[in-house]
């Protein structure tokens, strides 16, 4: 009876474990909003091409500049701190383009976005090897790319419904997207 009970609680520790880290991993994938919302920036302030494309190449420059620091930063701090920071910072993110829709606004929304997210991908899958024994490890990582995945398949669907709904969305539009990813 005794290890009867131990395994479930040991499940139920598990468990209680991964799902903020697949939490992670779903707000891991908020930083593929950039591409459908960059459209409607684009057509929102009446900016050329060239202005539009910034945004997405704004998240893959962060990516460049914050990977390595991120990973000296973990070392030093741990993994879970790391992982907190990089959420903290993608809140940010999100709650930014709540108060205004301005081209120097969307601009640092999508900096901070690609700051998180860079900050999130180089330290997500190291605190995962500190939860999961190594023989789960693979399908593990493999699941949170899957929850990640919906979060993108979501974004674009979210941003149409915010942008063409009946419903009220505060004015919002299609950055209703970004107050449901922050509240999630």
């Amino acid at each position: 009876m005794d290890t009867t009970q131990s395994l479930s609680t040991a499940k139920r520790s598990s468990l209680m474990q991964i799902a903020p880290v697949m939490l992670c991993f779903f707000a891991m994938g908020f930083v593929d909003l950039v591409g459908t919302a960059s459209n409607y920036v684009q057509k929102d302030l009446g900016l050329t091409d060239s202005q539009a494309n910034l945004f997405p190449s704004l998240v893959f420059f962060w990516f460049l500049i914050f990977s390595v620091p991120t990973g000296m930063l973990m070392n030093r701090i741990g993994r879970k701190k790391t992982v907190l920071i990089s959420l903290a910072v993608t809140a940010c993110s999100l709650i930014l383009p709540l108060t205004g829709d301005g081209y120097m606004t969307m601009l640092a929304a999508f900096s901070l976005l690609g700051i998180g997210n860079a900050i999130m991908q180089t330290s997500l899958n190291p605190l995962v090897t500190n939860l999961i024994s190594s023989d789960k490890l693979a399908s593990t990582l493999t699941f949170g790319q899957f929850v990640k995945a919906i979060a993108s398949f979501l974004a674009p669907i979210l941003a149409a419904w915010g942008a063409t709904t009946y419903l009220p969305t505060f004015g919002l539009g299609w950055r209703a997207l970004f107050a449901i990813y922050a509240v999630i």
